[in-house]
C-alpha cells in the first residue's frame, strides 16, 4: 500500500475552479485500477487551503496514475492557481483501517 499527502494553498480567486477541476481528477482517479482512495478536502477555517489524501496497492500504481489523461490535464491547469508551492508527502502505512498494513 503507498499514500500521498498533497497540501495545497490556493489563489482565493481561483478556488472555484480548481474545486472543479480537483473533483474531476479525484472521480476519474477512484476509477484506476490500482487506487483505493481518494478524497479531496477543504480547510474549514482557511477555505483556500485544500488536501488531497490518495491511497495506491503501491508505488507503481501511483506513478501510472501521474500518466492519466485526467491528472495531467489537472497538473497543467492548476499551476498558476497556487498562492504557494503545492507539497507532497508519500506514505508506507504501518496501521491502515482496521488492521496492520
Amino acid at each position: 500500500m503507498y499514500v500521498v499527502c498533497v497540501s495545497l494553498w490556493v489563489k482565493p480567486e481561483c478556488v472555484k475552479q480548481f474545486m472543479e477541476l480537483a473533483l474531476d481528477n479525484a472521480s476519474n482517479t477512484r476509477k484506476e485500477p490500482g487506487n483505493i482512495r481518494f478524497d479531496v478536502l477543504r480547510g474549514d477555517e482557511e477555505p483556500h487551503r485544500f488536501f488531497l489524501y490518495e491511497v495506491y496497492n503501491a508505488k507503481e500504481d501511483f506513478v501510472k496514475h501521474q500518466q492519466t489523461a485526467h491528472y495531467l490535464r489537472w497538473k497543467s491547469a492548476v499551476g498558476d492557481w497556487m498562492a504557494q508551492p503545492r507539497v507532497g508527502v508519500k506514505y508506507k502505512p504501518i496501521f491502515y483501517g482496521e488492521q496492520k498494513a
